[in-house]
């Protein structure tokens, strides 16, 4: 009796022991504990910051930022320029356009006005006249030329008369060419002239159209009833031909 009972207390003893041991192993791997818990919620939370940081929330390589990805608006972009409904290009009739240059005829206050003598031809002085204005001018037919206070217009050399009318853009020059005398002895005595004045023509080859030119005469220039003065033209040649 005695030997069974000390048997069944070593046998208790090494059950006792052997479950001890059991469960100091199980705690040791985590596979079941609460820390093995807390280390899985760790995981996933840093899983969740992770998907958090998706291309979706960073800008886009063509300058789309996330309110776009996401069916916003984009920012920091201008809207469609606008021009009260004219298009990008606007008017095509603004200040100072060809509309508003239409010709109008050459005189006394949109020209500018010069007389000099020439070494050839003889007896010659050359009449330049220079488009002060702002807009293009019609040089009509040919000047109307008094000499001092003389009664009569100086007469005009039809021959001269050019193809079509001289048009003057801004600081463009138009010439006349001035034959003072006619042949000797074939009329009254040359005069001396010191000033010269300059009307213009209109539509009409007999009207004067705005002010005239007054003009101071190279010294010792000297006239008669014989001479001419030519149709205006384009070219200095082509008045001094005649």
């Amino acid at each position: 009796m005695r030997s069974n009972r000390i048997r069944t207390t070593v046998l208790a003893t090494t059950a006792l022991l052997a479950a001890l041991s059991l469960t100091a192993c199980s705690g040791d791997d985590g596979s079941t504990s609460d820390n093995g818990k807390a280390g899985s919620s760790a995981s996933a939370a840093n899983t969740t910051d992770k998907q958090s940081q998706s291309p979706a929330a960073v800008p886009e390589k063509d300058g789309t930022d996330a309110d776009a990805v996401a069916g916003g608006t984009p920012k920091n972009t201008a809207p469609p320029a606008t021009n009260g409904g004219k298009g990008a290009t606007g008017s095509t009739e603004q200040a100072g356009s060809t509309t508003d240059r239409k010709p109008v005829a050459c005189d006394g206050g949109n020209t500018k006005s010069t007389v000099s003598k020439v070494s050839r031809p003889l007896n010659h002085l050359l009449l330049t006249l220079t488009n002060a204005g702002n807009r293009p001018c019609y040089a009509y037919y040919a000047p109307k030329l008094r000499f001092d206070d003389a009664q009569a217009v100086f007469p005009v050399l039809d021959d001269s008369q050019p193809q079509a009318v001289v048009t003057l853009d801004p600081g463009q020059s138009a010439y006349a060419s001035i034959g003072l005398t006619g042949e000797p002895g074939s009329g009254p005595a040359p005069r001396k002239a010191t000033r010269l004045q300059v009307n213009f023509s209109g539509r009409s080859p007999e009207s004067s159209t705005g002010t005239p030119a007054q003009l101071t005469l190279p010294a010792n220039t000297y006239w008669d009833d014989n001479g001419f003065v030519t149709y205006w033209q384009t070219e200095m040649a082509d008045a001094l031909a005649y």
